[in-house]
């Protein structure tokens, strides 16, 4: 199955280097994406440039694809589901709720000029960074591309309610299952609560587990694209 592999904020395609291979050698292909505005040196990009290289990538697979979307990118992978529900075979969210329909892509750190930079390891500290070592955090902040703010605060439009029909799975790094089912029910994410197909996966990581955990994380997606 084609698995199509969209980083969150700030990286491009390189971000699963270490993913991919396995995901080869479990019999997938796997297909980075480096977004517009994120490695193409373009600071004009919208949300909307975002999604439609996402689109132009389904629409290009064969069959139907696996599309994962990691931390922030679990809205682009969510809003992919939601224009081509009949061509998106499934879903996989690392560390992250698809934002919900009217609110900001993801505005959570400034925005310096016309970009959101990379707001260094403070905002993360705990959790989510503590696998991280020194060496791979020096790796992935010099690896890390300011946002554009129009893709930052683009709105998020759902419109076709097929998307619950697309089954998700919920990987959960920082963050065990329980809680991500606690955080659910408590209206964190109102379009994963109407979800009838959503599984959870534990994963002992920080909140990059393709630097950190890679080898498990593609097992965890080539069962996914299995099932």
């Amino acid at each position: 199955m084609d698995i199509l592999l969209i980083a969150g904020l700030w990286f491009d395609r390189s971000a699963w280097d270490e993913v991919m291979p396995e995901l080869t050698a479990l019999g997938h292909r796997p297909l980075p994406l480096t977004l517009p505005g994120q490695g193409d040196g373009t600071a004009s990009t919208t949300l909307d440039d975002q999604l439609a290289a996402v689109l132009a990538a389904v629409d290009a697979a064969p069959g139907k694809p696996l599309v994962v979307g990691h931390s922030a990118a679990s809205s682009l992978a969510w809003l992919a589901a939601d224009a081509r529900p009949e061509k998106v075979a499934k879903v996989a969210l690392i560390g992250g709720f698809p934002a919900a329909d009217g609110r900001a892509y993801a505005d959570h750190f400034a925005i310096e000029g016309s970009t959101m930079p990379f707001p260094g390891w403070g905002p993360f500290e705990g959790a989510d960074s503590a696998d991280l070592d020194q060496e791979t955090r020096d790796r992935l902040a010099s690896a890390a591309v300011p946002v554009p703010e129009g893709v930052a605060r683009g709105v998020m439009r759902l419109t076709d309610e097929r998307r619950f029909d697309v089954p998700v799975v919920l990987i959960c790094p920082e963050f065990t299952p329980a809680q991500a089912k606690e955080w659910i029910a408590a209206g964190e994410s109102p379009d994963l609560a109407r979800v009838p197909h959503l599984e959870y996966v534990d994963l002992d990581s920080g909140h990059w587990p393709m630097a950190t955990r890679p080898h498990e994380l593609a097992r965890i997606l080539a069962e996914a694209a299995n099932s």
